[in-house]
């Protein structure tokens, strides 16, 4: 039912291609399937607005912050084995040996719900299988947007699936709690997103927006931080790692 929805949203968001408004100017060389990815974009949106920052709101407004943090580490702490692993397959085992002492405070100190190595020292790193694939060589690739997702890149996008498979709520017996850690980790993402809403709704487009600023960041997560400083965003900007 689940692949059924998706595949439905992505027919949905594909079908609106032919409508889509492309901007006078140059095209970003990093965009070729510019039309396709702004309707999908379009999409995004609008289910963003009728559905998921309302429900984030809520959220927000309903469950403290202290319960609401905790969560947040609990399923942050879930996931790390992603960056872990990642780590070693990138050849940091320097970084791989402090993430898992950090894994092993947080889930033995901490239960999960509480995150005593950061106060320890022990800062959190961020890595996924995308970044070890940039980190030797592959190219990223066309820039995506995917329905309800997000923007990704070619390289990107199927790299998430073998994140899952490193992903310690993968490995929940119960599918419910699985799915509910998710929806979870979703609504605490966007409530922490909500402060920039306004930021992009006063943009004069949002969608050039969005994708200069992912394209960047994920240039400085590849590279660690070894990049120039950003130039303005005139469609022309050197391709990412």
């Amino acid at each position: 039912m689940r692949f059924s929805a998706y595949a439905a949203a992505l027919a949905a968001a594909c079908m609106l291609s032919a409508c889509a408004t492309m901007p006078a100017g140059k095209r970003d060389p990093r965009d070729p399937l510019e039309r396709v990815n702004r309707s999908i974009f379009h999409f995004n949106t609008v289910a963003d607005r009728a559905v998921f920052r309302p429900a984030a709101r809520a959220w927000k407004a309903v469950v403290p912050s202290p319960v609401r943090h905790g969560l947040g580490n609990f399923v942050g702490n879930l996931e790390y084995p992603v960056t872990i692993v990642n780590d070693v397959l990138q050849g940091k085992l320097s970084d791989g040996g402090h993430d898992l002492t950090r894994l092993l405070v947080n889930t033995i100190f901490g239960f999960g719900f509480f995150d005593p190595a950061t106060h320890a020292g022990l800062e959190r790193h961020d890595e996924d299988f995308g970044q070890t694939l940039g980190k030797w060589g592959v190219h990223p690739g066309p820039y995506l947007v995917i329905p309800l997702l997000g923007p990704s890149s070619l390289r990107d996008a199927p790299a998430r699936f073998v994140d899952e498979y490193t992903n310690g709520r993968h490995y929940l017996n119960d599918q419910y709690l699985n799915y509910g850690l998710w929806v979870t980790s979703k609504l605490e993402l966007r409530a922490g997103l909500l402060d920039a809403d306004a930021v992009l709704d006063r943009t004069y487009d949002p969608y050039a927006f969005v994708r200069s600023a992912w394209l960047q960041r994920r240039e400085y997560q590849v590279r660690d931080g070894a990049v120039d400083e950003p130039a303005a965003d005139t469609g022309e900007d050197a391709p990412v790692n």
